[in-house]
């Protein structure tokens, strides 16, 4: 089946920016860049947070897998949609996006859970320092990241076959440049209303309760630090706190615009700008965030540098 309208929907045509013919030469460098960027940052705050002993901490545990994450976060959408931007008509599988779908969903929702549990890490450091070592053992760290993975795995699974067994017959258009949730359920020739609501209810589940429960640890945090008598240490917590803040807002922001909107009111080329955001943009700021603003990986970095120019 090629690109159009069928009976029988053999492969889904992504769209994409097809709209944006003569951008997408310059869309295809711009976002190898941006990907490219994104692989070697991440992969130098893992290879930063297992040489150095400064970095052994929990707080760097979690770092390190939420930049794996990252990394097969966007690998799982970035490079179909590079060879997608130089083809004329960009055609994709059932299968295939399928598979694109359950990894999508398993690694954005380990992501929001491992952000959550970064948060938690922060407040148990700042709120209740005199615990913090018994709070955050390495069997509790492990435990934590386990179940981030294990999420991830069973609400993706779940909801990839729940959208997959409906049926798909008629248009095999699908108006972005992955296969997300939204896009593919209004392909269905059946009800999609309990697709929406079991979206609903994960976006629920793993967007905002998740947002939530950071906000409420970042307000006991402020809550210490307006308590903190020295400017120094405010200082000293805000450096902390604001680099994981800040990618807090901006993968919260726009997954729950993204995914809480009405299902009238959804707009397509808002579905790919989003998109675009969410799972090209915002895991390039991980590493500037997370090195540049972080005064113990860039020593950490540092460090590095010149043990390897210019020996111990």
């Amino acid at each position: 089946m090629g690109c159009g309208n069928g009976t029988v929907v053999t492969e889904f045509v992504l769209l994409g920016f097809s709209s944006f013919e003569s951008l997408q030469v310059p869309l295809f460098c711009g976002v190898l860049c941006i990907y490219l960027v994104t692989l070697l940052g991440n992969v130098l705050i893992i290879l930063l947070t297992l040489a150095d002993p400064a970095l052994h901490s929990p707080m760097y545990f979690f770092l390190r897998h939420f930049s794996m994450v990252e990394i097969l976060y966007t690998t799982t959408t970035v490079p179909r949609m590079l060879v997608d931007l130089l083809s004329s008509c960009p055609t994709i599988p059932p299968a295939s996006c399928f598979t694109q779908l359950y990894f999508f969903a398993l690694f954005g929702i380990a992501e929001c859970c491992l952000l959550t549990v970064m948060a938690y890490d922060r407040y148990a450091a700042i709120c209740r320092p005199l615990h913090y070592t018994t709070l955050m053992n390495r069997g509790a760290c492990v435990s934590m990241v386990g179940a981030s993975y294990l999420m991830g795995i069973i609400t993706g699974t779940a909801h990839s076959i729940c959208i997959f067994t409906l049926p798909f017959h008629g248009t095999n258009t699908v108006h972005h440049f992955l296969c997300d949730i939204l896009p593919v359920l209004r392909l269905e020739s059946a009800s999609t209303f309990w697709g929406e609501v079991g979206n609903l209810a994960v976006t629920i589940a793993f967007i905002v309760t998740p947002f939530l429960l950071i906000m409420a640890s970042y307000a006991c945090i402020l809550t210490t630090i307006f308590g903190v008598a020295t400017s120094q240490g405010r200082q000293k917590i805000f450096s902390t706190c604001s680099s994981h803040l800040f990618v807090v807002l901006l993968f919260f922001g726009t997954g729950t615009v993204a995914y809480m909107r009405p299902w009238a009111d959804a707009s397509q080329d808002t579905d790919q700008i989003l998109g675009f955001f969410y799972t090209v943009v915002t895991p390039m700021f991980n590493p500037f965030v997370y090195t540049l603003r972080n005064k113990e990986v860039t020593g950490a970095m540092r460090r590095l540098v010149k043990r390897h120019l210019w020996g111990p």
